[in-house]
């Protein structure tokens, strides 16, 4: 899967991520900072999840900390947050909405 669809997936359906196609046109290349700049902390926090970069992760936290009321002191908080706890394996093609 890639990083783009992974960051703007809204669900799945069997082996198929349904994915955000016109967020995923408008911020695909956005990197987790930036997503996270624009208010989309779902999605950055998708984004720092999936280059799986420990400091970036950290980064993010800092940046929701002083940013935001999210106020999430690790990655696994914001997995329960979220409800993104990892890249599926499964996913072999996805739906564009």
């Amino acid at each position: 899967m890639q990083r783009e669809d992974f960051v703007f997936t809204i669900g799945y359906q069997g082996n198929a991520a349904v994915v955000d196609t016109k967020s995923k046109r408008k911020y695909g290349k956005l990197s987790t900072q930036d997503l996270a700049r624009e208010g989309l902390f779902r999605q950055a926090f998708c984004s720092a999840l999936y280059s799986g970069d420990q400091s970036e992760m950290e980064e993010l936290i800092a940046y929701f900390r002083d940013h935001s009321s999210i106020q999430a002191e690790s990655a696994e908080a914001l997995k329960r947050l979220f409800g993104v706890h990892e890249i599926p394996d499964y996913v072999n093609k996805t739906i564009s909405v």
